[in-house]
């Protein structure tokens, strides 16, 4: 791999407002645990059949798995996007292309870092709720969602990255 240019990638509004929404789904998954831990049952639901019914319960104190994972995952992807040098990339990083190249790649990060904090908050609220006693169940699409747009995101990405770097 030949040396890439190590270069400070200027953020935007739209990275202001990823980073923004993300720290404030973070801050609302720990918030919504610490304000009903109190309150829930000793067993919680902690897995769910594939019409989001609950199958499976634990001690209550694995809720906290959930914003802790959540945190560290925000965390890591954070630091990652500090060294988008390191990425992989599909092009070689010339002088030239790599503002454009780095910002999507951070880019990239950022949404898929909103992406998970908005996943461990709706697991988080679906767990909570359920232990309440609330029937819900995680719907019939939110298995296809979550493995449909794991499919599909990188292929958008992939095409994407192909056009940004014909121009």
């Amino acid at each position: 791999m030949s040396k890439r240019p190590r270069i400070q990638i200027p953020l935007e509004t739209f990275d202001y407002v990823i980073e923004l929404l993300s720290l404030t789904l973070l801050i609302i998954t720990w918030y919504f645990v610490i304000s009903s831990y109190a309150e829930l049952p000793d067993s919680i639901p902690t897995r769910f059949g594939i019409k989001g019914e609950p199958t499976e319960f634990n001690s209550k104190l694995i809720l906290w798995v959930l914003p802790g994972l959540a945190t560290f995952i925000y965390g890591l992807m954070l630091v990652l996007t500090k060294f988008p040098h390191t990425h992989n990339y599909m092009v070689n990083i010339t002088e030239n292309n790599a503002l454009k190249n780095y910002r999507f790649s951070i880019r990239v990060l950022r949404i898929v870092n909103f992406l998970c904090v908005l996943l461990f908050l709706y697991l988080t609220y679906h767990i909570v709720e359920s232990a309440k006693g609330a029937s819900l169940s995680l719907g019939r699409m939110f298995m296809p969602i979550v493995i449909g747009s794991s499919i599909i995101l990188p292929i958008v990405l992939v095409i994407y990255q192909k056009k940004l770097n014909k121009s």
